[in-house]
């Protein structure tokens, strides 16, 4: 078990003055059987007034519009969450068991259909299938093509933008964990396996002491379905454990995107983010 106190700043800055703003955040913890948030609130400046719900993927959103002319807008997220990974099986769903449950729950239509951002090339798509051709169970075969794709991806902060798709990322055999999350999830979908993306928090040095503060990032990893949601993390090629904390999930990062809105002004914008994390316990 963990308890982290997480503080994740970020807004947007302008060259001249906004006259307005319409944002929505997606920056607040589940709270799950895996996870217990202790608290969470969202702290805007300028002082807007929010509007809270639940999104169709099941992610808490907030909503809040500035009319005052601004420089900036920042949102800042801080949240305490208790982590205590359950002990599950893996699963042993086979094939033609997947092939029944996914043609006949509207749940997985989404998740089983490619988006622009998880589309694979055909190498991935040639990979994956010949993962599934060697046999396993789903869950298996899942788990196989997450690390061989993690294995093939180099980490390199920077290398790509919000916007690079699976096809560019695997072009270069490089991103962060938003592009290796989708490659992921191409190559899920690609055998069948419905699969979604997950966007959170990973503490980066689990070895810090109790009340250090560490520099973190927003992460992403992925969950597909093999009789049950299973969640990996193929960047670090690791379990989801008492180090990750959930906040979004979705089709992919479109879906899942921290803070986006739209303003009203003459100059363009620049992102600012930090992320702060704190083991409490």
């Amino acid at each position: 078990m963990s308890r982290l106190r997480i503080v994740h700043r970020t807004g947007f800055s302008y060259a001249e003055p906004a006259t307005a703003s319409y944002n929505e955040a997606r920056m607040s913890p589940y709270s799950q059987d895996e996870q217990f948030v202790l608290s969470s609130s969202l702290e805007i400046h300028p002082t807007a007034t929010q509007h809270s719900y639940l999104d169709y993927w099941g992610t808490r959103v907030s909503t809040f519009e500035v009319l005052t002319p601004h420089r900036e807008l920042s949102v800042t997220a801080t949240s305490v969450v208790e982590v205590r990974p359950i002990p599950r099986s893996i699963g042993d769903i086979e094939w033609d068991t997947l092939d029944v449950v996914r043609e006949s729950a509207t749940i997985f239509v989404e998740q089983a259909r490619q988006t622009r951002a998880t589309d694979p090339d055909e190498d991935v798509v040639a990979l994956a299938r010949d993962i599934r051709s060697r046999g396993g169970s789903v869950a298996e075969v899942a788990l196989e093509v997450c690390r061989t794709i993690g294995e093939a991806m180099q980490y390199v902060p920077g290398s790509t933008g919000v916007h690079t798709t699976s096809r560019e990322a695997w072009a270069e055999k490089r991103g962060v964990c938003q592009d290796i999350a989708h490659v992921s999830i191409g190559a899920l979908r690609a055998i069948g396996i419905p699969a979604r993306y997950v966007s959170g928090y990973l503490h980066p040095r689990p070895s810090a002491a109790i009340g250090e503060t560490v520099t973190g990032e927003s992460h992403a990893w992925v969950e597909w379905f093999s009789g049950d949601w299973r969640g990996y993390d193929p960047t670090n090629q690791q379990e989801i454990g008492e180090n990750h904390v959930l906040v979004a999930r979705g089709r992919d990062y479109s879906d899942v995107s921290p803070l986006r809105g739209v303003y009203a002004g003459q100059s363009g914008s620049t992102l600012f983010v930090t992320v702060e994390i704190t083991r409490e316990a």
